[in-house]
């Protein structure tokens, strides 16, 4: 699933490519379940000769403000992506929506799995009012309160988009890694140097992740790629995520892959030492004293 870095590469490039500013002509949708709240045929004739005012991104989610101030929101989800298509480019195998440009080029929403979603809302809270903030945005100390009393452990928790919006599987791994911290940690036990620590390793991983145009792990069309087809670099830049068995590049111990809350993880087991477990009288201490 595109990520925050891959999202706002996107929306980068839509918006270097001057999609603000163009009329929607004509729109049409080949999958029923890709567009809501409207039928194929409303969404075709409400969103018809709408302007397209600015282009910005929230979360993983693409938002394009109209001009008569409703939103298309746009999720690209496991393996959307959007492309831009010269006139009269007919529809592929994977393409659930297109729209039709006043300047005569098509915007392309492929999604060869059908999660993807396109909204056109007056109300685009709906959609995007119970994600937590921009990692990007937070200050420091902000971040420190929403993480004290968090006793989830901390690849699960970096993936709740309640909790910060925009971090997935890759740069979750990519984080943890740099902050030299064990995804089963629990949140409430890290001193706050080791709290400084991830927040700035996000920082660090977002940035390069956007400094490199995304991370693309492989070909076709359920892979991220650019609105004009090209690759994304940093997956030449990973460190952690997909690197089972390669050696750390920081202490040359092998990366291992385990599952954390169900989800793959790529860790190094020499940086990243594992939370230790309390002994059987210490747990046993525990119950008296709280019992």
């Amino acid at each position: 699933m595109p990520e925050l870095p891959e999202v706002e590469t996107i929306v980068r490039h839509l918006c270097t490519a001057r999609l603000g500013g163009q009329v929607i002509r004509r729109a049409s949708v080949h999958w029923a379940k890709t567009v809501a709240p409207h039928s194929p045929a409303g969404f075709a004739r409400q969103i018809r000769n709408s302007r397209i005012e600015t282009i910005a991104r929230r979360a993983k989610y693409i938002v394009m403000t109209l001009a008569d101030g409703r939103s298309l929101i746009i999720h690209l989800r496991m393996t959307g992506h959007l492309d831009i298509l010269p006139p009269q480019t007919p529809p592929r195998r994977s393409d659930r929506m297109i729209l039709e440009l006043a300047d005569g080029r098509q915007l392309h929403f492929e999604d060869a799995r059908k999660f993807g979603r396109v909204w056109l809302t007056s109300n685009s809270d709906q959609i995007l009012s119970k994600l937590g903030p921009e990692p990007l945005t937070l200050r420091v100390a902000d971040f420190r309160r929403r993480l004290h009393g968090r006793t989830q452990q901390l690849k699960p928790l970096l993936l709740d988009q309640h909790f910060i919006a925009g971090i997935g599987n890759i740069y979750a791994d990519e984080a943890l890694w740099h902050a030299q911290l064990h995804p089963r940690r629990r949140a409430d036990t890290l001193s706050p140097q080791q709290v400084a620590a991830l927040y700035e390793a996000i920082r660090v991983v977002l940035r390069r992740g956007i400094r490199n145009l995304g991370t693309t792990l492989g070909g076709g069309t359920t892979h991220f790629v650019l609105p004009q087809g090209e690759r994304g670099r940093n997956q030449e830049k990973l460190h952690a995520y997909g690197q089972t068995d390669l050696p750390c590049t920081r202490c040359g111990t092998k990366i291992k892959r385990l599952v954390v809350n169900g989800r793959a993880t790529h860790i190094c087991p020499a940086c990243q030492r594992a939370p230790r477990r309390a002994s059987r009288r210490g747990r046993i201490a525990l119950r008296v004293k709280t019992g």
